[in-house]
């Protein structure tokens, strides 16, 4: 590690403004950013914690959506989405370990955008909306790519508002070591159709899988999706699995989801 300042506004105009420095960083959970300091991957001159600003945290329900602060860590997600939207509280409860779960935010995880990371599935599946200091992005516009967002400089997420579809499931197929996703499926059916999202498989990151989502709209059954296939062709490969083995899990995973959702 090396020498840095650390900053810890109590408001978010106070944020806003420490941002606007140069060599300015946010820290939300620190899970990424801390252990790529740690590395020197990463060398932020000023630390922005948001950690202690409480208009990004906590949960609320609205009457079709709940509404997550930025700054929730995903132990309370699990814990406290479990009536009002069980998929999502399911998808918060595989993140990670315990620490990892008590210490992350669901903010940090959207803005770091990794591509097998859980959230993004959960937003890109759920349809949600980012809200910011300076508007709101749907999820469809906010994922541009691996690690790459449609945030601008020292934009902050506030917020993300979940529409709480009819059904949903998330599955993953965890990778033991990191416990991400080497391929995870999260599936929502509204009463307007059926979204999936593919995380962990792909090179650019999370992605909706249209063709399941055509056939799951007709009918939302695993059986649905036979015949159907993801080609190999822009899959990440790696020590942990080849482009063809995630393409296959992809569907795989989408199977599992909705034989999950029921």
């Amino acid at each position: 590690m090396y020498a840095f300042d650390f900053v810890k506004p109590a408001s978010l105009d106070e944020a806003v403004a420490a941002l606007g420095q140069e060599g300015a960083q946010p820290l939300a959970g620190g899970q990424t950013l801390l252990p790529s300091m740690k590395q020197r991957l990463n060398a932020p001159e000023v630390l922005v914690s948001l950690r202690g600003i409480l208009e990004l945290r906590g949960i609320c329900r609205e009457s079709d959506a709940v509404v997550i602060g930025a700054a929730t860590t995903h132990a309370q997600v699990a814990a406290d989405l479990a009536a009002d939207y069980p998929g999502l509280a399911a998808l918060a409860g595989q993140i990670g370990d315990p620490a990892v779960r008590n210490m992350g935010t669901i903010g940090g995880s959207l803005a770091n955008n990794d591509p097998s990371a859980c959230y993004p599935a959960g937003a890109l599946g759920s349809g949600a909306t980012v809200v910011t200091n300076a508007r709101e992005i749907t999820a469809d516009d906010f994922f541009q790519g691996m690690f790459t967002t449609a945030l601008d400089e020292g934009e902050i997420i506030i917020a993300v508002r979940f529409p709480i579809p009819q059904r949903a499931a998330y599955a993953k197929f965890l990778q033991p070591a990191s416990r991400f996703a080497l391929t995870a499926a999260f599936v929502a059916q509204f009463a307007d159709g059926v979204r999936v999202a593919i995380t962990g498989a792909s090179e650019e990151g999370v992605f909706r899988w249209a063709e399941a989502e055509a056939a799951l709209s007709a009918d939302f059954r695993p059986e649905a999706l036979a015949g159907l296939s993801m080609p190999a062709e822009g899959m990440i490969g790696d020590l942990h699995g080849t482009p063809e083995y995630r393409a296959h899990l992809v569907g795989v995973m989408t199977r599992r989801a909705v034989a999950a959702a029921g």
